[in-house]
């Protein structure tokens, strides 16, 4: 049997280039095709339009002095200045540290300070954070953060005449700048989702994201023609580098629906901008399919699109396919800390390999399946931890070589936490985190493998499952469930009765929680730490 061992096309070569000169590129070949819309304000740019917000920006940001390597901060939900702060910042060579719009008082002091932030463009307030606000109430703890540009009022403009005040010298200056970056500097710091312990600040450079925005979009054939709607937050890599990188690297226009997801104006954006692409993760398209007015919106001018963040169940990709015309749609697989992207279906994979895999490895990227205790490549079929070396790989944690050293080995492997099996195809399969690999009565369950099979209930709208404190076995599963609306809520006889005879015993869920909606990372990661622990209390396991 042959190794858990692949590596990628080499072909077309890697863009050895910053980012700013992959835009200068785009602008000058496109430059009168649209780039850039956001829906809600109804403000369009074409490329060359564009190009003029992200040099005023640019010029402002040396204005104020801002050096190449300094931290400039981005805290906002999708907007269209979230997109010309990106390009600028990255002209100038400053690195965009990406916050979290989650965070609260205490994680945005702990951002600011771990990554050094200079300056900082925030949203006012949002739903129910209020920006402004926690940027007051935390500036004793913030000494170095030395200025806060609001970006929903004056501050924004006042900002950008400082630059216009000297626009001549200051447009030499940046052109004198960019001539000085090199695709190897970091320009990207993105604090890690944090299920577990303190986020990490993974720092990645032009060519870590650039070349991964650039090859997720060509596995799916993305074009200048193209028009992506883009749901998905943009301080995370798949909004920033595979959507606005992706775009920016093939002169596809950028949508952007709304400033959070929301699958009503998700769909209107589709219908009226005419988008060919979109993007979520599959709770995103479920909320899609399952909205009352779904049918009412023309989707047809889909194509394409990618879908990321966990598996997606076999009857939400059907849809996707038949009713959202989405025939070319890919399921992506990566971490932050890989720029993302490490694997990916193909255009024209079957069903199976897009529901039942993440696809196989990506372009100038290798990938291994090991061992976790001993570290040796593993036979094809057998579960291990999945690693990937490449160009993807990001420099290291931001002022954390402890951190950097556990994750990366001296071969530059970058070890994910995820366990997976490599097919004799090649096709890789997620079957969990190590983390979460429940041990009951010394056999070793995955809880994906419970949580593939759950889907197949008729009831059974979305299912998580995790391991909870057991006297007798050690642990034992709990099922979280969503049940399809208007069917009846199940439980613990009731999934044990569909599980009879076609799940080996041991791995039949003891508890059944039914439940709203899961506890989630604002990237649509769900946060099985925080129900594994819910479970406990709840079930008064202790």
């Amino acid at each position: 049997m042959s190794e858990s061992y692949a590596r990628g096309e080499t072909t077309p070569a890697l863009l050895e280039e910053t980012i700013g000169a992959a835009l200068a590129r785009t602008v000058a070949e496109r430059g009168d095709r649209e780039a850039l819309v956001e829906v809600a304000s109804g403000r369009r740019w074409t490329w060359r339009e564009l190009d003029a917000e992200v040099d005023r920006t640019a010029r402002a940001l040396l204005a104020i002095g801002i050096a190449a390597g300094d931290r400039v901060g981005i805290w906002s939900p999708n907007c269209a200045e979230w997109t010309i702060i990106q390009l600028a910042t990255a002209r100038v060579g400053a690195v965009l540290v990406t916050i979290n719009p989650a965070y609260r008082s205490h994680e945005f002091a702990y951002a600011v300070n771990q990554s050094g932030l200079r300056l900082l463009f925030a949203a006012s307030r949002f739903k129910t954070s209020d920006y402004a606000a926690i940027v007051a109430s935390t500036a004793a703890e913030c000494p170095g953060l030395e200025r806060t540009v609001l970006l929903d009022t004056d501050d924004l403009e006042e900002l950008r005449g400082e630059g216009d005040a000297r626009a001549d010298e200051l447009a030499r200056a940046v052109a004198e700048r960019a001539a000085t970056l090199r695709p190897e500097d970091p320009i990207n710091i993105q604090y890690t989702s944090g299920t577990t312990g303190r986020p990490k600040g993974a720092t990645l450079s032009h060519r870590n994201i650039l070349n991964n925005g650039f090859f997720t979009t060509e596995l799916i054939n993305l074009t200048a023609e193209d028009r992506l709607c883009i749901p998905v937050p943009f301080y995370h890599c798949f909004g920033m580098v595979m959507a606005n990188l992706g775009c920016v690297t093939h002169g596809a226009t950028m949508v952007i629906p709304g400033p959070a997801f929301d699958p009503v104006t998700t769909l209107e954006a589709v219908a009226s901008e005419r988008c060919t692409a979109l993007y979520g993760v599959p709770t995103m398209f479920i909320a899609m399919q399952n909205h009352p007015d779904f049918a009412s919106h023309d989707l047809s001018s889909l194509r394409t699109g990618v879908m990321a963040g966990s598996v997606c169940p076999i009857e939400v990709m059907k849809r996707c396919v038949e009713e959202m015309h989405m025939a070319e749609v890919a399921i992506a697989y990566g971490m932050t800390e890989t720029s993302p992207v490490s694997c990916q279906t193909r255009v024209d994979d079957d069903l199976e390999r897009r529901t039942a895999t993440i696809g196989r490895v990506h372009p100038h990227v290798e990938v291994k399946i090991v061992d976790p205790v001993t570290g040796e490549t593993l036979p094809r079929g057998e579960a291990g931890e999945f690693c990937t070396r490449g160009y993807s790989v990001m420099l290291g944690y931001h002022e954390d070589p402890e951190k950097t050293a556990e994750a990366i080995d001296a071969d530059g492997w970058m070890h994910t936490g995820d366990l997976a099996v490599m097919r004799e195809d090649g096709y890789c399969v997620v079957v969990g985190r190590i983390k979460d690999m429940v041990i009951r009565g010394g056999e070793n369950i995955y809880p994906r493998e419970v949580e593939d099979f759950l889907y197949t209930h008729p009831d059974v709208e979305d299912v998580q499952v995790v391991g909870v404190p057991d006297e007798k076995y050690g642990e034992e599963l709990c099922a979280w469930i969503r049940v399809r609306p208007g069917r009846p809520p199940l439980d613990a006889a009731a999934v044990k009765a569909f599980c009879d005879g076609r799940l080996a015993h041991y791995k039949v869920p003891r508890y059944v929680l039914v439940v709203d909606e899961f506890p989630m990372t604002v990237t649509g990661k769900v946060r099985k730490v925080e129900m594994r622990e819910r479970s406990t209390a709840e079930l008064g396991l202790g």
